[in-house]
């Protein structure tokens, strides 16, 4: 029999070095970092020949492992998303650096100035499956933040994944910056991972992104603590005021745009007061873009020829071009809906009343939650925060998009003129 291999030594010597670096990292300019930052989207943008040819190999391999569609659209890197990765590096450039921010100061009866200043995490882990530009948003996110980051890809994206690592660490060591700030795990062995989870001396948190396989994987074996990035059940609901068109084209959008991502839609809540004008529209609109319906029975009644919703349904992730729809009665069923089946990541309501928009968006408490606007927009770029590192749905220390904040914690800081304590 084949002895299994130790990867204990190899995984503690990579976090040993990422635990240096970061003490390094934590005492870096804002200038000095941004540097680095610049011309690593700049090398990107000179590379995109050799991380296609790279990525084509992983691409074949999927193909031989009969990758899903979404997770193949997920893989691929094309000249504009390469170009889209460097341009996400230089927007966390532009940011303010979060870094040693005070953001907050208070005096006490005794003349002690208290306040709180913003301070790196330290060493950040993060295990994600295919979306190999997930490497330069995660790496450019840590290093702006003074955080070190060991980055576990997936094996389907395996070559793509060391190609980017490659270009960052030589721009690391071209600006004089430790190359183990930024580490991309060598090993798609699963042993190796249960490795790096048990290293909570030298590594301060985990983010797992992909599949809840992944996430109930790292949760179940991790002794650091787990950020979650859970799955995105994500909900519109078209309210009784709403303005059909406008719904048409946020519907559409939500479902359609890219379907096999996080803030898709896979649910769509409609009142009963409009469902009889608005499901053949929004029906035969999305039907025409090969989307499958799948509906409650009062949605049948209505598009009669679609399939018939099952109680399972309603918990699903699609990350495809099927849809969910619902006939309620109104909002509160909508709210009550979204409590029970979704997954805390996105909602929308579409109205023309205010009061309901209020009422939605104070009593959804997903991690974003719109007014009149595609669930498309919960991501770090377009809510402003520059590339993300992921969307949270756990509720600590983050929620949501994580930016260049998410990534910090706080530390006391204290002015005192001698005082002593009675």
């Amino acid at each position: 029999m084949k002895k299994k291999k130790d990867f204990s030594a190899e995984v503690r010597e990579m976090a040993r070095k990422a635990k240096w670096a970061s003490h390094q990292l934590a005492q870096l300019s804002s200038s000095i970092k941004n540097k680095a930052l610049m011309e690593m989207s700049d090398e990107l943008d000179r590379q995109p020949e050799w991380l296609i040819r790279e990525n084509q190999k992983d691409l074949a391999a999927g193909r031989k492992l009969r990758l899903s569609s979404a997770l193949t659209d997920r893989l691929r890197l094309t000249p504009s998303i390469i170009h889209g990765m460097a341009e996400g590096l230089r927007e966390v450039a532009r940011l303010p650096d979060p870094v040693g921010e005070i953001i907050k100061m208070w005096k006490r009866p005794n003349g002690l100035m208290v306040g709180k200043m913003r301070i790196p995490l330290g060493v950040i882990g993060i295990i994600y499956e295919s979306r190999p530009n997930v490497t330069a948003d995660a790496a450019g996110l840590c290093l702006k933040s003074g955080n070190s980051v060991i980055l576990k890809g997936g094996s389907e994206a395996f070559h793509s994944n060391q190609a980017i690592g490659e270009i960052l660490r030589k721009i690391l060591v071209k600006t004089g910056l430790p190359q183990e700030a930024i580490q991309i795990f060598p090993y798609t062995e699963r042993e190796a991972i249960r490795e790096m989870l048990q290293l909570e001396e030298e590594i301060d948190l985990i983010i797992p992104r992909g599949g809840e396989a992944l996430l109930r994987f790292v949760v179940s074996h991790s002794k650091i603590p787990v950020l979650k990035h859970y799955k995105g059940v994500c909900h519109i609901f078209v309210d009784e005021t709403a303005d059909l068109e406008i719904a048409i084209r946020v519907c559409l959008n939500a479902k359609v745009q890219r379907p096999g991502v996080c803030n898709a839609v896979e649910t769509l809540l409609v009142h009963e007061k409009v469902a009889g004008r608005f499901l053949p529209k929004i029906g035969k609109a999305l039907q025409k873009e090969g989307v499958e319906l799948r509906g409650c029975p009062q949605t049948k009644k209505i598009l009669s020829h679609i399939k018939g919703a099952r109680e399972k349904d309603w918990f699903e992730e699609y990350l495809d071009l099927i849809l969910s729809i619902k006939v309620v009665k109104g909002i509160e069923e909508a709210i009550e809906h979204i409590a029970r089946y979704g997954s805390l990541h996105t909602e929308a309501i579409l109205t023309s009343d205010y009061q309901n928009a209020q009422k939605f968006l104070k009593e959804v408490h997903s991690s974003c939650v719109l007014v009149n606007a595609s669930t498309r927009f919960n991501d770090g770029y377009e809510l402003g925060l520059g590339a993300e590192i992921g969307i949270s749905t756990s509720k600590l220390h983050a929620f949501g998009p994580m930016g260049l904040e998410e990534l910090t914690t706080t530390k006391f800081i204290v002015y005192g003129e001698g005082q002593i304590r009675g």
